[in-house]
């Protein structure tokens, strides 16, 4: 089965396994999929993922949500650049993520990164997609 966005799988699978209370999740491994769920791990809204190889030749990421007193820690998770509307920004237009609290996960010339980190790295780029 093809799909033509990969990161909005992935974030799909995250958004349905939070609204049913699932500890985990699993999503076929790609490097951009790689690069967010680093960002989201550093961030803290994640506790961590791993790759898991299987005989066939194919491997996927299982990834371990995060619950804080029975609650998501992901309260809203949503692309933003999609393969048929790109969305770019330079470091001065870098957008907000819920007045700070949440997170923009870009993808720079220098890497994938959040958006705190972009500022202070003085890079803008392609914002894939909201955290809060």
């Amino acid at each position: 089965m093809s799909i033509n966005d990969p990161l909005g799988d992935m974030l799909a699978r995250i958004r349905n396994a939070l609204l049913r209370n699932k500890s985990r999740v699993t999503t076929p491994t790609s490097k951009l999929r790689q690069h967010v769920l680093d960002v989201l791990q550093e961030e803290g809204y994640i506790r961590g993922y791993a790759q898991v190889d299987y005989d066939n030749g194919q491997s996927e990421f299982d990834i371990e949500l995060k619950y804080f007193d029975g609650e998501p820690v992901i309260k809203e998770i949503k692309r933003v650049s999609t393969p048929g509307r790109r969305v770019y920004s330079s470091v001065r237009d870098l957008p907000t993520v819920a007045n700070g609290l949440g997170v923009a996960i870009l993808s720079t010339p220098k890497g994938v990164m959040s958006d705190s980190k972009a500022r202070t790295e003085n890079v803008g780029g392609e914002i894939l997609c909201n955290v809060f």
